[in-house]
Order: structure tokens, then sequence, then C-alpha cells
């Protein structure tokens, strides 16, 4: 954070490394340069840990810390007042947290409304850490030192190192520490929570102040920490667990209790209840009496661009209400999904900064802000006449690690920590711009001067190299000693030293080295400053004038590369103002033209004279024009000396409106412009009680309920509008036209055959399990198979057609996410750009869109229990991300009983046509029988029901004892060979009404030495057989060769007579199960299976004849049959 404090903290600091910095690269690398052993090594790395400690400890102590100077100090009090018995009390503050109404009498009551849910937020984010203390990263702590500034009992402020990174071992992420964390320091790495606070044994909760080189910390504790420090005795080990991170709820706490400087309620007393007027009346009087010039070109580019006329509207609108002076209004756009919230942004932001309005924008994530960042960004770049130059009133700021900064390198010109890097070495470093273009023009002005200096000191060229190569002014320590010590190391197994001085240049070469130099370093200034300078500091005159110089050097450069006559020639040429080089004249000519141009370019900038990165940093924060990042963020700028008109919050419905109280208070603001959607998901709350209070609603919402006016932006260009027709429906009454790019015939995609694969399709799972995970999140595991097949036969499909398919997958339950995640892994790590998985819950893919989306809904139960699923603005989300197709996967029976959003969708596929049985199709239907198998719950496909045997020929049916048996059966592959056998047996489709019909049953599967047992059981069912219910289940009746079941009508009293030629040559009873193969391996299991008579239309028999039949056997051959069953038999060996 820049503020006062902290900026008086940095110079000091500075100042105190400087010193120590000198003395420890001077003493220790004259050790390192003369002694190479590994045990000096080893004593030179103690040494610089020390010294890295003694550093942290010298800035520390410098540093005053008072209590008001820690941020957020009595909520941090107040954390520390908790014991372990109140951090796992759910209802610890239930009963202190008041519902937050929705108008409020005065600024006081509206901002104290949110702190009693602010504390338990806080209390259920804690909690919510404490459950999960087992899978926390630890480190172990190296020392613990008391601050000379501790004042207990509250101030008790330590400085803590941290084991070093080399020396941890492999215990698992190890532990990164951030300002603000809450810590627990505690003598084990828990396993549960109750080795946090055992007999003897207690743990410690601190906040982190301050953190240096990843290890070096300054902590405020809740309780004295007692720490070993005599060398003769053990020392105990302590432990620092990260347990939740405060910087968020500090800032907004602090902004609640109106501890921001600078601290600007206009905005907020004019939200505070519905009376509110919205500045829109005067948009025409504007617009064609007093509007000036520049307002009024700007208006027309905007009525001449691409947008439609719902996001013209909202643009104008807001360009309107800040040129009329509208004082503390606050300004809605309303943008449903697809409908071009982030280019309708674009095109404002883009707007206030022709206009030179002071802007901030952001949102609620890192994500959002750079989303908005790069489309503002693309229309800026678009627009620049020379080169980068204006992209220094552009500049966008956070944590760079979160960001990802460094695979955006689009973005690395405006984002703030490079840009104060950069300007550094410009305008701080020897090296930078006043330097070099000094140095350019001495040398082009003398060159014999320079070649009489240079033979002086002839380190000169190669001092001026390594100032190109090295950007960085500060360095580590460790590193700048480690690279001694490689650099000795490595001239002593070479034999020798290199010593660049040994022979001196000759004057041409020194001219063309020296020349190149200077080049480089007036390059990367001149491109840098025109980019990243403020457009207020360095004016397009001088702009041309910097480029043109270019020009003219890098001309010369060319030159200067094809001089090849002597060096004496060289220095009359210098001397004689060029009139003897023949060839050479243009040289003169162009060297002319250089130093003209050069003399009239400002070697300083009208820019304060820095010393440190902090003043640069501020510099930049005070003179932009455009900000951009995330809401929380944006209370670094209360301490910045400026004044801001506008704040634009993109995705502001997703942000709690206790949070927004932090932009909303910046001096100098005037119009607040909120872009959201109410419609789609709000701030996630982590306390029930804090969300029932109305924690999570945003001022979004709350002024939408007030009734507040907002700019509707009606129409979609993202989806197909057979996605697009259910959710404008059901959530946004048909108010969403589908814009002209997504009506035409070339936007419906075909990435899959087949119907299942349309544009929209509910695709039903008839047989999931919902199951939970370790982590108490829901998964079903049949589903994630589909879904992988699915993801399976695109990239199948891509592989051929070469097809370019971005594809998503959104679950609303994180173990589903990651379960899917893990299946299509190798997908998305394909390095191929033209295929791209991304899986993601329906919170990260808010914001997001793809060619193809496969929605998986998990629930699958008797009671139709859908859970969280059931939420509109949840399910708005899920169903909104598709481009071209969007699959949405899920249970029919489950969701139908729900009564909720889903019910209404599952009626709405089947009345559209877009209803669809998974296991229609043969490759899902393969993957969900295997996903079956795999997690045990064959059982659901030994039925007659089942998707594998309905559609057969022969009806199918199982035993218990057959059942029972392959429940045991623990081999995977075997029950998949059984069931492929007997999908086999089944065959074909036939479609039955109500009759008499023979079906094919199978008995069991068991040991070979278990058939005696089962013949004799059988000859006691076939015993009790009638004369007619045998005839019927020995009838055979053919197909051409094909035997298949026969069918008698229910009102038959009479079968026909059986022929002696089809007949079976014996009954079951008589055949020979107590066979030789008695004496055979015990392992070895039989499967049993015949025909049976059964009354299609009623409940089927339970069949007491066993008998089996070849596939598309000609005959009925009983060796055949046999030889099946014993095949069968030895597939499921493998029994439990």
């Amino acid at each position: 954070m820049i503020d006062k404090t902290e900026l008086k903290k940095d110079e000091s600091q500075d100042r105190s490394l400087i010193g120590l910095l000198s003395w420890s690269i001077k003493g220790v690398l004259n050790v390192l340069f003369n002694n190479n052993s590994e045990q000096e090594t080893k004593i030179m790395e103690s040494m610089v840990e020390k010294t890295e400690t003694k550093i942290m400890e010298s800035m520390v102590e410098k540093t005053e810390v008072k209590k008001e100077e820690i941020p957020g100090r009595s909520l941090v009090d107040l954390v520390f007042s908790w014991s372990l018995k109140d951090v796992l009390n759910e209802d610890l503050h239930k009963h202190q947290v008041r519902k937050i109404p929705e108008t409020f009498s005065s600024t006081t009551e509206y901002l104290t409304s949110f702190c009693d849910a602010l504390v338990e937020e806080t209390h259920a984010d804690l909690l919510s850490s404490m459950s999960t203390v087992s899978q926390a990263p630890t480190r172990a702590i190296f020392s613990v030192t008391q601050s000379v500034k501790c004042k207990p009992p509250k101030d008790l402020l330590y400085h803590v190192t941290l084991e070093s990174v080399k020396r941890i071992e492999n215990h698992g992420v190890r532990y990164e520490p951030e300002v603000r964390d809450i810590i627990a320091i505690t003598d084990v790495r828990p396993k549960c929570i109750d080795d946090l606070e055992r007999q003897n044994r207690s743990y410690v909760v601190a906040f982190v102040l301050s953190v240096r080189y990843e290890s070096s910390l300054t902590i405020l504790s809740s309780k004295p920490i007692l720490f070993e420090h005599d060398k003769n005795k053990k020392r105990q080990t302590l432990y620092a667990v990260p347990l939740v991170n405060m910087t968020t709820n500090i800032r907004i706490w602090r902004a609640l209790n109106s501890k921001l400087e600078g601290g600007n309620l206009n905005i907020i007393q004019n939200v505070l209840q519905s009376s509110s007027m919205d500045a829109t009346n005067c948009t025409t009087f504007l617009i064609e009496e007093n509007c000036n010039a520049a307002f009024a070109a700007i208006s027309s580019k905007i009525c001449s661009s691409d947008l439609n006329d719902s996001q013209k509207d909202a643009v104008l609108s807001c360009l309107v209400t800040r040129e009329s002076n509208h004082q503390n209004t606050v300004k809605l756009i309303w943008g449903p999904p697809g409908t071009g919230k982030t280019k309708t942004v674009g095109v404002l932001l883009f707007s206030l900064l022709r206009m030179k309005c002071k802007t901030l924008t952001c949102a609620p994530t890192n994500t959002a802000v750079l989303e908005v960042t790069q489309r503002l960004l693309k229309n800026v770049t678009e627009s620049l006449e020379y080169d980068t130059y204006g992209l220094g009133d552009v500049v966008l700021f956070g944590n760079g690690k979160r960001m990802k900064i460094l695979d955006r390198h689009n973005l690395l010109d405006i984002f703030l920590d490079n840009r104060v890097s950069i300007l550094h070495e410009c305008l701080v470093s020897s090296s930078g711009w006043k330097g070099s273009l000094t140095s350019m023009i001495c040398l082009l002005e003398d060159p014999r001067r320079q070649y009489n200096l240079y033979l002086n000191d002839r380190s000169m060229i190669d001092n001026e190299e390594e100032k190109i190569d090295d950007k960085k002014s500060k360095k580590n320590v460790r590193n700048v000693i480690v690279k001694a010590s490689n650099e000795n190391k490595y001239k002593k197994n070479e034999g020798q030293v290199v010593d660049k001085c040994d022979s001196h240049l000759s004057f041409e070469e020194f001219v063309q080295r020296r020349f190149n130099c200077i080049l480089q370093r007036l390059k990367y200034c001149n491109v840098n400053l025109c980019t990243h300078l403020p457009t207020s500091f360095i004016s397009l005159e001088v702009v041309k004038k910097m480029k043109l110089s270019l020009d003219l050097l890098t001309s010369l450069e060319k030159l200067l590369s094809n001089v090849t006559v002597a060096d004496k020639e060289l220095e009359q040429v210098s001397e004689e103002n060029d009139q003897r080089f023949g060839h050479l004249m243009k040289y003169g000519f162009v060297r002319g033209d250089c130093l003209r141009i050069l003399r009239t370019i400002p070697k300083k900038f009208p820019v304060p004279d820095f010393r440190y990165e902090w003043e640069i940093k501020k510099f930049c924060l005070e003179n932009s024009c455009l900000y951009f990042c995330t809401v929380s963020s944006s209370a670094k700028l209360h301490e910045v000396k400026t004044q801001w008109e506008v704040l634009v919050i993109d995705e502001a419905a997703q942000l709690k409106e206790c949070e927004s109280t932090i932009p909303l208070q910046l001096p100098g603001l005037r119009l607040a412009i909120l872009i959201g959607d109410e419609r789609q998901l709000p701030a996630m709350v982590k306390s029930k009680v804090s969300e029932e209070a109305g924690f999570g609603r945003s001022l979004f919402q709350r002024l939408v309920l007030l009734g507040k006016n907002k700019n509707l932006l009606n129409v979609q260009h993202r989806m197909h509008p057979s996605i697009s027709l259910f959710p404008n429906r059901v959530f946004y009454e048909n108010q969403i036209l589908d814009g002209p790019n997504v009506k035409e015939r070339r936007y419906e995609r075909r990435f899959l055959q087949g119907n299942m694969f349309g544009s929209y399709s509910f695709i039903n799972i008839a047989h999931g399990k919902e199951e939970f995970d370790y982590s108490h999140s829901l998964k079903n595991m049949v589903e994630v198979a589909v879904a992988s097949e699915i993801v399976a036969s695109l990239f199948k499909e891509f592989v051929r057609t070469k097809k370019k398919v971005k594809v998503g997958i959104i679950s609303p339950y994180k173990a589903q996410v990651y379960a899917i995640g893990e299946k299509v892994k190798h997908y998305s790590a394909d390095s191929n750009d033209d295929f791209s998985i991304s899986v993601r819950s329906v919170d990260g893919f808010q914001g997001g869109e793809e060619d193809v989306i496969i929605i998986s809904t998990v629930r699958c139960n008797m009671n139709g229990v859908v859970g969280f699923l059931e939420n509109h603005q949840r399910a708005n989300v899920a169903l909104t991300r598709a481009r071209h197709c969007l699959w949405i996967l899920g249970n029919e029976a489950t969701l139908t009983k729900s009564c909720t959003i889903w019910k209404e969708l599952v009626i709405d596929a089947k009345k559209r046509g877009r209803f669809y049985n998974a296991d229609v199709d043969k490759n899902l239907a393969q993957a969900i029988t295997v996903a079956l198998v795999e997690h045990n719950q064959i059982h659901i496909l030994l039925n007659m029901d089942s998707f594998l045997f309905r559609k057969a020929k022969w009806k199918v049916s199982f035993s218990n004892d057959f059942l029972n048996s392959m429940s045991r059966v623990k081999n995977v592959e075997t029950c998949k060979q059984v069931l492929t056998l007997l999908e086999n047996l089944a065959n074909d489709i036939l479609k039955e009404n109500s009759y008499y019909i023979q079906i094919l049953k199978v008995w069991d599967i068991l040991p070979l030495s278990e058939i005696p047992r089962v013949a004799n059981h059988l000859d006691v069912l076939f015993e009790n057989y009638t004369v007619d219910k045998m005839s019927q289940c020995k009838y055979k009746s053919l197909n051409g060769c094909l035997l298949v079941p026969m069918r008698w009508s229910i009102n038959s009293c009479s079968c026909p007579e059986v022929d002696p030629l089809l007949s079976l040559s014996k009954s079951l009873v008589s055949l020979s199960l107590r066979d030789d193969s008695e004496s055979s391996s015990t392992t070895d299991m039989y499967a049993f299976g015949g025909r049976d008579a059964s009354e299609e239309g009623y409940n089927h028999h339970q069949p007491e004849i066993i008998l089996t039949r070849l596939k598309n056997s000609k005959k009925w051959d009983r060796a055949q049959e046999m030889q099946i069953l014993e095949q069968l038999s030895r597939l499921s060996c493998a029994q439990s």
C-alpha cells in the first residue's frame, strides 16, 4: 500500500540496505575470489543468510511501528481475541448480525450496517481455513527475535526468519508468506485441528506486517513467543501455518470506519435512498446546444461506430452525464450475457481517455480487470499515431503474480511495476536517457577526444556494454555472491583470467563499438520514455524529434558499419568537417543532421528528481489518466495526491456493496458508472448468517430494487438462437434480441455427427450416482465418463477435420470439476491452440464463453434434491456461456422432481425435440458401462430394463445368485468381458406387446466345484414344471438360421406342438452338469443361462429352466452351448 508511512519506511530501508550491501559485497566477494573449497563456500552461504537477517532487522528497526500505523488494527485485535473454541463456534456472532436494510437515513447508518456482517464473514473465513488446516502448507521457523519497538502487552512485535527455501525438505507445498496473513505459530505440523491446542501445547496467532525475500517477516503476535536461542541446548522447532489473508477485509473495514484518507462520502450520500434523480433529461439539450467541439467529435464517432443502438445509448448517456456536470451521480448499465458489456465499456473508457477525464476502472476479480483492460488497450493501440506514445496515460496495477501478468505480454506496457522499473533505468540510472544523450552528442562532436579518454581508461567500453546487459540496479546479496562464485570457478577451471583490457581498440573499432553501445541505450530509453511517460510530461513535438533522431542514428549506424578506411583517415574526416572522405560524404551529412536534432531534444523531462522507485510509482499514480485495478486494490489510491472524476465498476453485480465503498470514497469523484447484471451470480459469501443478512447483495442490485433507471444492452451476439431461447424467456422476459451475426446460417456449426450433438441438447444420464468426495463436494462419475467421451470424440473429429474448437465444461461442484479435469487433462495439455479444453465451476466461468459448452449437473437421487443448482443466477450463468453448442448432462428423473428451473428446462427440451438418452449413442453407452463397472455399480446393468439388453431380441433376466456372485468379482476387466458376452448373446432389437415370450435367463457364475450342488437344485425345480410350461420353454423358433424367442398370445390356451426336429434333444434335467470337469481347477467358473416363458406386459415369471443359445448359430448345438458356457465361466474366475 502506498501511504506516507510506507514511503518513509521504504526510504529508510533502502538507505540501510545500501550500507549493508556495500559491506557484504566487498567483504564476502574477496573471500570467494580467493577461496573456492566446498567448506568455504558453505561458510559463505551461512554468512550470507545471517547477513540477510541482519539487513531485515536493521531496516525494520529504523521503522517506527505505532498502533495507528497498522491498518485495520481493531479488526486484527478482534481476531486475536478469539480462542480456538470461539473460532470453531459457527454461531459465535449469529445474534449480532442484523439484516442490512435497503434504504438508510445517514451515511453513518449506511457504513455501520455492514460491520457486524463483515466480522461474521471474517470468522467464517477463519473457521473454513481451520477445518482444512491439515492440508495447509507449512514452513519451519529459523529464528524469532523481539523487536525493540515491542511494547507488551499489546504491541508484541517480532522479527521472524523462516527456513530457507533451499533447505526445505519435501513436506508438500511450502508456505509463501504475504503481507496481512493471519498465521498460526505452533510446535508441530498440524494433522488436525486438535494439534493446534493440546495440553502443554498451544498455538499463537500472528499477523504479518511485512515480508522481505520470502523468508524474513515482521509480525504482530497475539501472545508472547518463546523461542530458545541457546546454542548449547536443543532448539525447539516452530512452524508457521497460514490461516487466512486479511487484506480485502481490512480494506473494507477501514472504508466502513472512515479510515481512508481523503474520504469522499458525496456519492454514498446520493445512494442512501430511492429519491436520487437520474441525469438523463439533459441529453438532447446538451448535444444540441451546449456541447463543445471535442465532445461533439467524440459523440459523432460513437454514433458512426459498429456498436448497436442500445450500446451507443449507454455510452452517450454516461458521457453526457459527465459533460453536464451532474454532481455525485450513479449510472447503471445492465448487460445480460453476450450483449457486449466489455465492448461497450471499452468504447466508453476510450472516449473518457480522449476527453482527458481522470477515470478509475475496477472489477471484483483480476480476471475481470484484465479482460476490460485488454479491450481498452486494443482500442487505444489501434488509434495511436506514433507507436506507443500515449500509453503513459494508462496504468494497470495490482499483484502481478496473481494476475499472471507475464503471460499477457501486451499488458506489460501499462503495468505499473514494469513501468516503474523501466522509468528508473531511463531517468535515474547513469546509463539512462540523460547520460546516453550526452554521450552520443559528445561522441559525434569530437570522437578523437572520446578515443583519447578511452586510451586512458580502457575499461570504459566494457563498462558501457555491461550497463546494457544489466537492467536491474538492485540485486539480492545471495544472487551477487553466487554469480561471482560461479564466475570465479569457471575462470580457475579454464586456468586463466580473461583481461578485456589487454589490447586496445583501434580508433575505427572504438567509434563503432562506442556508437553502437550508446545507440542501444538511446533506443531503449527513447522507446520506453515515449511509452511510459504521461503525455503531460512529454509533448508530441518532442516525441517526433526523438523518433527522427532514432531514424537518423540508425542510418548512421549502417554507414559506420561500412567504414573500412584507416584510423588516420577517419580522424582527418572528423577534424576537417568531413571534406576528404569521398564515399563517406553521406556519413558526414547524416552525422551533422543527428547532432542538430539531438541538440534540440531535452536531456531532462519536466519530472521530479527521482532517487527511489517508490517516488516514480507515486508519480505515475498521480499523473495518469486511466487507471485499472481490482476494487480491493483501489484502496492504494486513497494515498495518491490527485482528484478523480469518474469511477467505472465492471461486473458490479458480483461485488459486495460494502466492498464498493472503497473506490466510492475516492477524492473528487462525482460520477460512478456500474456495469453488471443482477440476474447472474452475486458475490460469494461463506457465512450463511451474513448471506441471510444480505451481506452479498451488490449496490447495483439494491439500486435496481429501489427502481433506479438502467440502460439495457438488449442485443446478444454470443449464443446461437436455439441456445439463447430458453434463458431469454425464463430470465429476461424475452427482452433480449438475437444479433444478426448469430442468425446467420454459418453460425450453426456441427462439431459431431448426430442429432444429439446439435446446437442445443439435454442428454439424459439415467444411471448416474451422486457421491461425496473427501472435501464433501458432490461428483457423479457416470457423468464424468460421458463428458470425457464427448471430449474424446471432439478431439478425434478435430484431428480429422482440423477445425478449430474451444470446449468448456461447467459443473456447480468442485469435486466434479476436479474429476472431469483429471479425465481430460491430456487434451488440455496438448500444445495445439486450435483445440482447447477449459473445466471450471459455474462461478469460475462467469464472464467466459466457448464454442462448445458441456454442463454436468451431477445431481441424481430419488427425491429430486438439487441443492444450490436451483439458484436461478447460477443456472443463468451456466446456460449462457456457449457460442455454437450447448450440451446439458443430467438425470431427467431427479431434475423433473426438483420443481425448479431445471424441471422447466427438461420439459422445454422435450417439447423442442432436443431431449436425448445418452445410452442411445453407442460410444456414450460404452462409456457409461465402463464407468458403472469401475465404480461397483454393475447391478444397474444386470436387469431386464438395462440399456444393454432392453433393445435385445432375447429378453434377459438374472437370478439373485448370479447378481450376488457378480458383486463379489472385483476384477474390472473380467466384469467388462462378462457384460460384453451377455450383450452379444442377447442380440438385436425387437418390439413387443403383451404376450408370453421366451427369455434368456442367467442363473449364476460360480466355481466348477459348485456345479453338482446347482444341478441338484435344478432337478428339484424342473420336477415342478407343468407339461405346457416345459413345452413352451423347450420350443425353438427360427428366423432363417437365427434362433429367436417364441411368443404366444396371453389369451392362447395352448401352445404349438413341439416339432421333434426343432425341440431340444433333451430336457435340461438330463443335461450332464456333473461332468468330468470336476477334476478341473476349482478356480474355473461356469455361467449358466437358459430360456424361459415369461409374460410381457405383466411381471416376468422367475425362470426355472436354464438354457443358453449361441448367437447367430445355424443349429442349436449343445456342444457349442457348453463351449460358450465354459468361455463365460473362465472369463470370471477372479472371484473375491
